[in-house]
């Protein structure tokens, strides 16, 4: 292949992983205050399938749509509000998931498992992100919410479910990879 087309395929398919985490967004599992949405199977999916620098492309494509007020976030909503928001820190946490993902590629190579520790890595980091935005949301705000408040709120009921997330986007992952070479 040329290089015009190889840069045509890996902008195609960074497109491609944006779109699904939008649609993976838009499905919302309420299991509390807080729903459960599959924005973070997106995420992971794009970086197991495109792998880290075209992973971390697809993240930042679909979170600069959904600053520019493209409908792509949860609860269909997009825009600087959605950033500006308590949960806003999480969006922005998944680049900071996909940077520590792309990382640990060079360690994790092939490795299934090595793969998933990078991921649950990427996950805490997102977590670490999200939670110290929603703290300082609440503070500007003139309100005032703990660490670990903020934690037992927005980090411990989601972890099994992120947890399962990571596991189904390693399981599609290998089974694209093993489909893309067969068609190679």
């Amino acid at each position: 292949m040329t290089n015009i087309n190889t840069k045509v395929k890996e902008m195609c398919m960074c497109a491609m992983m944006a779109a699904l985490m939008a649609v993976c967004s838009w499905i919302s599992i309420p299991i509390g205050e807080i729903p459960v949405t599959l924005q973070t199977f997106g995420v992971f999916a794009a970086l197991g399938i495109l792998g880290g620098r075209l992973g971390t492309i697809s993240v930042l494509v679909y979170i600069f749509m959904g600053a520019v007020g493209l409908p792509v976030l949860a609860g269909f909503s997009g825009g600087l509000g959605a950033f500006m928001s308590a949960s806003g820190g999480y969006i922005s946490g998944f680049a900071a998931a996909a940077l520590t993902v792309w990382a640990f590629e060079r360690f994790t190579k092939d490795n299934i498992f090595l793969k998933g520790i990078s991921m649950i890595l990427g996950m805490a980091v997102c977590y670490l992100f999200g939670t110290v935005w929603y703290v300082a949301a609440f503070l500007k705000a003139g309100g005032g919410v703990s660490f670990g408040a903020a934690l037992s709120l927005c980090v411990l009921p989601f972890i099994i479910p992120d947890l399962v997330k990571i596991a189904c986007a390693l399981i599609i992952t290998e089974r694209v990879k093993k489909y893309a070479a067969g068609r190679s």
